[in-house]
């Protein structure tokens, strides 16, 4: 099966192209893909628990998927990193450029 690299930088409260990308991370995800999705800038803010974001608490659930969300963006949105789901990788930039650079990972960004 193929890998996917979703890298999300807008908040999915302000728009609904978010959760269509979302949606198609799921359904690749039940075709058997390996998916990585990497929030960064304002697609950090679906990272709180506090945030009511069925589409992501969805995804979070599956085991083909792995969801990271930049620190820095993180840190600059004033989020504090313990209101961050458990399920989400907190991690650099780094992280997200060996991901562009695995073998066979497609980056989509969104």
């Amino acid at each position: 099966m193929s890998k996917y690299l979703f890298i999300e930088s807008r908040d999915p409260f302000e728009t609904n192209d978010v959760r269509d990308c979302y949606h198609l991370i799921k359904d690749l995800s039940d075709s058997g893909h390996d998916v990585v999705l990497f929030l960064v800038q304002n697609g950090v803010f679906a990272a709180r628990k506090k945030c009511k974001n069925s589409e992501l608490d969805e995804l979070l659930k599956k085991e083909n998927i792995h969801v990271y969300a930049d620190d820095y963006s993180i840190d600059e949105r004033g989020i504090n990193k313990e209101s961050v789901y458990s399920q989400i990788n907190v991690t650099g930039m780094d992280t997200l450029v060996d991901f562009t650079m695995e073998d066979g990972r497609k980056p989509i960004w969104h």
